[in-house]
């Protein structure tokens, strides 16, 4: 049988040393992180990216060998294991071939086919399956079955059938060639539903037909998702006479005769009844399975640039949340995140406070010395906006501000998270500090929060939960860890990511570091309870102290690795990396890393990243024309565009063919989250709606 290795050469394309290394190390309990970071030697420098597609590929052959071993031990105690099946078995490739193969084994209760043969129909079905006797001969050798439960010939003769039509679509090759089929030139058609609405979100999908291969995932997903509500029906279709034509000339031999029609007949059933439903099914959950990846992947890039959005250090901050009845709330972040104040204002209707909010504000700001303001941009944001935007150009341009997507703040403010940080606090004061905290760090503010509230991606609720979420933690666990946490300032929230941590332990630091103050080097972090050498080992290059005893603390040199950094400080002018490992004792790739990072110690990669952009004044959409050029931040990215906030109540739209003057198989390839857009032009506007269309065609 295949070993786990060959498997792995033949889906990785990695050499099998290195493939025995990495699951050396994952059986030690190594993580992905650490794997990538500071085993590059055994690695062959594989990123984290590639590490997560091995460890994909070795649960799928880990799955794969242990279905292998469970059925032929079934088979073997049924008696039913020939040389040529084992032989079939181990070389399946795939679980779908290896149950296709296991199939006909099966133990099936209450089908016809087992009814059929209860009956003692088998020997029957083997006359008819040879076909050689006429139609006459075979009516006259079904009556010695018609007995018992069978009352009679054409019973019989249907039962004989029913044995062949289930053979026939147990059978792997036909299921392969069934499946190829469908995947290739399969339609899929979509008619109205009983829910349908003429005049509703699914109006375009009425009559709607598509080739299986070319459908996009996230109209896949919209289908789906209007099967679901009722609105839209789906179903597969081919080319069932061309398929029939070919069955007649490969099942029906020249020397068969005449009982072959009824045998053909067995053929076309099994086909109908049972063959095409279950690759049907095998169809619409790849189709499912292919779209789920799709979206979760467009998903996690958005998340990753999001999150990678570079912190806006060194000023003071004021947080808005806007509402009409309830009032704006305020809270006010030093420099370095902590919250200092709060207050409640009403610039907006109802109220329309407009002088005492704007003395409310004026005294936040020459008390605190606020120097910049992040608005939200739910419910009442655009008035708001106003109301600031009049303060800025009264303070001379000292007041800018910035618009955030307030998405998940609701859900942080009454998270069980958000009550440990803030137990004093008002809900409402919490969502304004999220949105604050989402401009002075937002990867250390939104990994607060449940990714699939962060307004993101596409049909997220749509696709695996279970996958979703495995998938977006292992990559916001692989952005933590490129960036680095703070040891004496991250969050449990923020720490629970880094490689080694967990929930559990992060919250054991905290208190470590509450009850005995900041810590002065990575070592102390081994007196925290729970955290032994393997944890450490883990984390410790993925810690950060900023003030610590050594500065190697404040970068990603790993402890184990400190004995050369201390060497390197020692050489002056140019080095000969690969003379200077040998002589060293180190891996190259790991001395280069070293010497990176003695380069520039505390180095944020975010900080090379463009800024988040605060504006004076904000846009009008009656003052829009067509053709009218505007800027704009991109809050979310699709298969099929962008939707960027140009300062109105709703993102203008940027579709995928009004991104570039070239082609483009998706946004992502010219567009990011938050990524700033100095100048869109309008090429429609719905004044009615809120809605505006944007182009980039001849300006990016």
């Amino acid at each position: 049988m295949q070993t786990l290795v060959t498997l792995l050469s033949n889906k990785t394309n990695l050499k099998p040393q290195v493939i025995s290394n990495i699951l050396k190390l994952l059986e030690e309990g190594a993580t992905i992180p650490f794997i990538a970071r500071y085993r590059k030697e055994m690695t062959g420098g594989a990123s984290d990216g590639e590490l997560r597609d091995f460890y994909e590929a070795y649960l799928s052959s880990k799955r794969l060998l242990e279905r292998k071993e469970e059925i032929l031990h079934i088979l073997l105690e049924k008696e039913l294991l020939t040389p040529a099946l084992r032989g079939q078995i181990e070389e399946a490739a795939t679980l779908t071939i290896l149950e296709d193969l296991y199939r006909p084994y099966k133990e099936k209760k209450n089908t016809r086919a087992s009814t059929a043969v209860k009956n003692g129909l088998e020997p029957l079905a083997n006359i008819l399956q040879s076909a050689k006797l006429s139609r006459k001969e075979f009516e006259v050798k079904a009556g010695q079955f018609a007995r018992g439960n069978v009352k009679n010939v054409p019973e019989a003769i249907k039962g004989a059938q029913d044995i062949i039509a289930e053979r026939y679509a147990d059978t792997a090759k036909e299921r392969t060639i069934l499946r190829d089929l469908l995947l290739k030139h399969g339609m899929l058609e979509v008619k109205t539903g009983k829910e349908f609405e003429a005049q509703g979100v699914y109006k375009n999908y009425k009559d709607h037909k598509e080739k299986v291969a070319f459908i996009p995932s996230h109209r896949y997903l919209a289908i789906k998702r209007g099967e679901k509500e009722k609105q839209l029906s789906v179903k597969l279709t081919m080319d069932t006479e061309r398929y029939f034509d070919t069955l007649k000339r490969y099942k029906l031999k020249e020397y068969m005769d005449s009982s072959k029609t009824l045998l053909l007949e067995a053929y076309k059933d099994g086909f109908k009844r049972l063959l095409f439903p279950s690759i049907e099914r095998e169809v619409f959950a790849l189709l499912k399975e292919k779209s789920d990846l799709a979206a979760i992947g467009v998903f996690g890039k958005n998340l990753i640039q999001l999150f990678m959005t570079p912190p806006v250090t060194n000023k003071v901050l004021l947080g808005a949340d806007p509402a009409y009845r309830t009032g704006c709330k305020l809270a006010v972040l030093d420099k370095n995140g902590k919250y200092l104040d709060d207050a409640l204002i009403f610039p907006t209707p109802p109220k329309s406070d407009y002088e005492g909010s704007r003395k409310t504000v004026l005294d936040l700001v020459k008390k605190y010395n606020i120097q910049g303001i992040a608005i939200g941009n739910g419910t009442a944001s655009k008035e708001t906006q106003e109301f600031f935007a009049k303060i800025n150009k009264e303070l001379n341009g000292q007041l800018k501000y910035t618009v955030v997507s307030e998405a998940g703040a609701s859900v942080y403010s009454a998270s069980k998270v958000a009550a440990e940080e803030y137990p004093d606090l008002d809900v409402t004061i919490r969502g304004a500090i999220s949105i604050a905290g989402r401009v002075r760090d937002p990867m250390a503010a939104l990994v607060k929060i449940d990714p699939k509230s962060l307004g993101i991606g596409q049909y997220q609720h749509d696709v695996d939960q279970k996958l979703l979420e495995r998938k977006l933690h292992e990559g916001v666990e692989d952005l933590v860890n490129r960036v680095g946490a703070d040891v004496n300032s991250a969050s449990a929230s923020l720490l629970s990511f880094v490689a080694g941590v967990g929930p559990k332990l992060a919250k054991s630091i905290v208190a470590y570091r509450e009850k005995n103050g900041p810590f002065k080097s990575k070592k102390e972090l081994l007196k925290v309870k729970g955290l032994g050498a393997k944890a450490y080992e883990q984390l410790a290059g993925f810690i950060r102290i900023r003030d610590g005893e050594s500065i190697f603390d404040n970068t990603g040199i790993h402890p184990e690795s400190y004995s050369v950094a201390k060497a390197l400080e020692k050489i002056s002018g140019d080095i000969d990396t690969k003379a200077l490992s040998q002589e060293l004792n180190v891996g190259e790739e790991t001395l280069k890393d070293i010497i990176k990072e003695l380069a520039k110690p505390g180095f944020d990669p975010r900080e090379e990243l463009p800024a988040i952009p605060f504006k004076d004044d904000m846009t009008d959409i009656s003052m829009l024309r067509e053709g009218s050029i505007v800027s704009g931040v991109v809050r979310n990215i699709a298969d099929f565009g962008a939707f960027v906030d140009i300062g109105l109540k709703n993102d203008g739209m940027i579709h995928i063919s009004q991104m570039s003057d070239k082609r483009i198989a998706h946004p992502l390839e010219v567009l990011s989250v938050n990524q700033y857009l100095p100048q869109i032009e309008v090429i429609s506007i719905d004044v009615e709606k809120g809605k505006v269309r944007l182009s980039l065609k001849s300006i990016l």
